[in-house]
């Protein structure tokens, strides 16, 4: 059998650096479990805070300490710079959350390199981190979700005249609460829920420090679901499952800190619902173009039977505890064989 050299990329310029570190650790765990060890080599690219990519031995380093760098100064010209070791990858695998990562800038790059890796292309990252662009691309599928609407940072932060006039554009269209997103963050970052027009303008100005493109969204009162997709042409969805917590929201607090928010795999749901989520979960990954990975998050109303799609991740967090490995888990497949399946889908012709 012919070992696979696998590059492990984590880290990066992004403010779910530290998550990225705990989704390697706990991918590179799975390289050692079961029929793993025979089939690949396991080479870890680290890629610090100021964009520099390190070799495998320092690199390996980062995995066992789980400790970030952020140098306090940094050769542009460095960022081109990579590892020796690089060029002997036979395929990647990036598990870099958030932008720089997962919006198809790291894609683009590994494409040009010309070899294969785990997850979406350009199109299905890019879309799928661009909130704005990913629910156009689901109304366009008919996929049913809440209501939005988008506003530019240049509208926010433009002159006292036409602030208002946004925020009363954004109060026609919906109503109270609401949430406030910045569109290409992931982790809940910059998120805020308002219930006032106070509130919503700071909010407005929040999200444009993090971001240029904004979306605010109609509040729902509902169970937040999750489904799983793996493969490629021919996704499978996982079973269904939910997370729940006692926060007005789910936001990075409470889904980072521990005891503030749980999982229930499988979720107790109609069958039919379960069937509609999983359904939903694979158009959303097709519509999109994506390719191995995704985790699919929807809305469910009880009260009226609905489900609403809210969102696509295309590089979801990877630890052995996280939603997407968990889901795999409860459909029957463990993590060392899930990690093996999504390497033979990167190298599959897509």
């Amino acid at each position: 059998m012919t070992t696979q050299r696998v590059g492990l990329l984590f880290g990066g310029k992004s403010g779910e650096h530290e998550v990225s570190i705990v989704s390697a650790q706990a991918i590179a765990s799975a390289f050692q479990m079961g029929e793993n060890p025979a089939k690949y080599e396991l080479l870890p690219f680290y890629i610090d805070k100021g964009g520099i990519w390190h070799d495998p031995d320092f690199s390996s380093d980062i995995l066992k300490s789980g400790k970030s760098v952020d140098p306090e100064t940094v050769d542009p010209a460095a960022r081109w710079q990579f590892p020796a070791a690089a060029p002997t990858v036979d395929v990647w695998f990036p598990i870099i959350h958030g932008p720089n990562g997962e919006d198809g800038t790291l894609q683009g790059l590994l494409t040009l390199m010309e070899k294969p890796f785990v997850g979406s292309n350009v199109l299905g990252s890019s879309a799928g981190m661009d909130k704005l662009a990913m629910k156009m691309i689901f109304a366009q599928a008919s996929l049913a979700q809440v209501d939005y609407v988008g506003v530019l940072r240049s509208e926010v932060w433009s002159s006292p005249c036409v602030f208002p006039k946004i925020c009363d554009n954004v109060e026609a269209k919906l109503n109270y609460p609401m949430f406030v997103k910045p569109a290409n963050l992931g982790s809940s970052v910059g998120i805020s829920k308002v219930r006032t027009r106070a509130e919503l303008e700071a909010a407005l100005d929040l999200a444009a420090k993090y971001d240029r493109r904004i979306i605010v969204e109609a509040g729902v009162n509902a169970r937040e679901v999750e489904c799983a997709v793996l493969g490629n042409s021919n996704p499978k969805a996982s079973v269904v499952g939910e997370i729940c917590f006692e926060s007005d929201f789910y936001d990075y607090e409470t889904k980072y800190t521990d005891g503030q928010s749980s999982m229930k795999i499988p979720a107790e749901l109609p069958a039919d619902i379960v069937e509609k989520v999983q359904e939903g979960a694979i158009a959303a990954f097709q519509a999109l173009d994506c390719a191995g990975i995704g985790r699919v998050d929807f809305f469910y109303v009880e009260e009226t039977g609905d489900v609403l799609i809210n969102e696509i991740n295309t590089l979801p967090g990877f630890t052995s505890l996280s939603m997407y490995p968990q889901l795999w888990k409860n459909t029957g497949i463990t993590f060392d064989k899930l990690v093996d399946q999504l390497i033979r889908f990167a190298l599959e012709d897509r």
